[in-house]
């Protein structure tokens, strides 16, 4: 149903005004209720300067910078494919599947609202880093400042999130002769004057039109009578999507032994190159060290790329996540079908935020809006949800492969990564994969499970399974600096050292391009070319099939307390938690399954040569002991399984001698 755009924005702003009243407080506010503020080291002293990027300013006035306009303004011809006449397919409609991303609603997203509350409590003006690509129309209109995001009560599309008018007006920072429009020239020019133009994506370093003019693949003809529009090739490219999604902390500056040092403050990065800043998060630069972006890679069972041929290679981050169908661009009858209309579904793996925003936004929660509110602000649906949250389970799917095998008493689980970049990606925050493996009996009962969860309290058992994430933290310097613990943290502009990082490389995957682009494995090993990662578990006696599942889970129980915990200046913490906890816990996805019968080995076996002799009793010996804890997956010569190694296991093994 489209409503009139009077109302649906009424809505909205009214909507908007009643959940940021409830937030209205900031940095260096307090609130009756709320505990002390945090280290005396915080915040630690940032000006804006510390977080300038180059590319189109702020311009509060709309002088120089014609405002990002709500993507209402958009609605009459890209909304409603199914009232068409002949109704068109909905699954190209821009208007509905923007509506159900996380693109949509980035300014809506709970989450997103309490971790900024973090960053300006970490670091003085540090919410800039966070809206700039959260609301770009905010931003560009001048309205994060200040930086806790108040400013953006009274204007709707600020709440809109990467809108449809500020995606296409965007213009690419490096000038190509013959195929960016012309007009780019000049604006490139405007801002190279004044030392502007971008040389590097990411950080929301971004380019903007002045004027009101809509970019596209498309030549929409001399005659096209709805809007300017001009022709970019851009916007099918991935260095557009690598605007915000290759994100670096500029308040650091790498040093030549590969640490990072605070920079003096009140000043731009003396550098402003982002491989000289702490990397926050790398997707784009894992996907430009992959063979995606090195001549493509082929599936043939069609995973990825919509309409596009089997054969043809995947090769752009919109080829997955903006999948090509045969359908119009909009649904004014006398224009042709495109065979590479990019859906504009733009999922990933959230599966949960988008009920969340829903239920703020529509039905009320916990006093946030009245909730006679119910016109719809979002631009949500149950069904638009529903689509939504399918579409990132399938992306998520098609992600992975998984592959068993039993050598002896080892099974052996292999997860291949099919994605474009690390698997998972982004930024840390409380996103990770695991392997759970259920060993059964010949009656079906569970002998021994490695990486259970417990749905109901969303507790993992993660020391006997492999956990698929990166831990963030601080060195001895920023600790001391900040009054933060020395180790691993959630303090995402104060970290300045990667503890870990084991997250699967894609394919095409070299240790040195993903040094070069500050992506490389840590505290862990791949070589070279591989993009998969293979786990042991002992196989206990008794067991005759082993169930294998590969989980992802995108918000953490640590992590959300941590926002609940953290959140000193105001209430956001404890509204995402609560949401956390409404939508059920960021309940996991299961990516991949498998089931495997399991061949009777000898037990006693420990080196899987199918006899039991010296060999296997010296592997005991040397084993003999309490294992560690938790007990690990291959836990050699724990035969009865009870994480001891000792006179029983000794008994089974010489009952087998020979």
């Amino acid at each position: 149903m489209q409503l009139g755009r009077k109302s649906h924005c009424r809505a909205i702003l009214m909507t908007a005004a009643g959940i940021m009243a409830a937030l209205a407080v900031g940095p260096g506010r307090t609130v009756s209720g709320f505990r002390d503020a945090g280290p005396p080291g915080l915040p630690i002293g940032t000006t804006l300067e510390d977080f300038f990027m180059p590319g189109t300013q702020p311009d509060p006035s709309g002088a120089e910078l014609t405002p990002i306009v709500s993507v209402f303004d958009c609605l009459l011809c890209h909304a409603d494919f199914d009232d068409a006449d002949p109704p068109l397919p909905l699954d190209a409609e821009p208007y509905r599947t923007w509506s159900g991303s996380m693109m949509a609603q980035a300014t809506r997203d709970p989450v997103f609202w309490a971790a900024l509350t973090v960053a300006n409590q970490d670091a003085d003006f540090g919410g800039d880093l966070c809206l700039r690509c959260h609301t770009p129309a905010g931003w560009l209109a001048g309205r994060s400042t200040p930086t806790d995001g108040l400013d953006l009560v009274h204007f709707t599309a600020d709440f809109e999130g990467v809108t449809c008018n500020f995606c296409h007006r965007m213009v690419n920072p490096m000038y190509i002769r013959g195929e960016s429009p012309v007009e780019d020239w000049q604006i490139l020019d405007d801002l190279d004057i004044e030392g502007l133009v971008p040389e590097q994506p990411g950080s929301g370093r971004y380019v903007v039109d002045p004027q009101d003019r809509r970019r596209g693949p498309y030549d929409l003809g001399d005659s096209f009578p709805f809007h300017f529009w001009l022709q970019s090739p851009f916007h099918q490219e991935s260095a557009l999507c690598a605007t915000c999604h290759d994100v670096s902390n500029p308040v650091y500056t790498r040093q030549g032994d590969g640490s990072y040092v605070q920079n003096d403050l009140d000043a731009p990065h003396p550098t402003m190159d982002k491989y000289d800043m702490f990397p926050i998060e790398r997707t784009f630069g894992e996907w430009a060290e992959s063979q995606f972006a090195n001549g493509g890679v082929v599936f043939p069972d069609g995973r990825f790329g919509g309409a596009l041929p089997d054969d043809i290679p995947i090769e752009s981050c919109q080829d997955c996540h903006m999948p090509d169908q045969v359908s119009p661009g909009c649904r004014v009858p006398e224009f042709d079908d495109h065979p590479d209309m990019a859906a504009h579904f733009f999922n990933g793996g959230n599966t949960w935020v988008i009920k969340a925003v829903n239920t703020l936004y529509t039905d009320g929660d916990g006093g946030l809006n009245d909730p006679v509110f119910l016109d719809e602000p979002t631009g949500l649906t149950q069904q638009i949800i529903d689509e939504s949250i399918a579409r990132a389970v399938q992306m998520l799917r098609d992600a992975s492969d998984l592959e068993l095998s039993q050598e002896g008493n080892l099974l052996n689980v292999r997860v291949i990564n099919f994605s474009g970049h690390k698997l998972p990606t982004g930024y840390h925050e409380g996103r990770r994969m695991w392997i759970n493996v259920m060993f059964l009996d010949e009656a079906a009962q569970v002998v021994l499970e490695h990486g259970a969860y417990d749905f109901g309290t969303a507790e993992l058992t993660a020391g006997d399974t492999k956990v698929y994430q990166a831990k963030f933290g601080l060195d001895a310097a920023a600790a001391a600096k900040t009054g933060l613990p020395q180790g691993q943290s959630f303090h995402f502009l104060l970290n300045n050292v990667i503890l870990f990082d084991n997250r699967i490389p894609p394919i095409g995957f070299t240790n040195a391009g993903f040094e070069a682009v500050q992506a490389e494995p840590v505290d862990y090993t791949y070589a070279d070319g591989q993009h998969w990662d293979d786990t042991e578990y002992r196989i206990p006696p008794g067991a005759t099939q082993a169930l294998v599942t590969v989980y992802y889970q995108l918000t953490s129980k640590v992590y959300i307390e941590f926002l609940r915990d953290e959140n000193t200046t105001d209430n956001r913490g404890q509204i995402a938690y609560n949401q956390w906890v409404l939508h059920g816990k960021s309940a996991p996805v299961d990516m991949d399954s498998a089931l495997i019968d399991l061949v009777p080995s000898i037990p006693g076996d420990l080196d899987g040569d199918g006899d039991v002799d010296i060999f296997d009793l010296l592997i005991l010996i040397s084993n003999w002991g309490r294992c560690a804890e938790p007990c690990p997956p291959a836990c050699f010569a724990d035969l009865d399984a009870d994480c001891t190694v000792g006179i029983l296991d000794l008994l089974a093994l010489l009952a087998n001698w020979g």
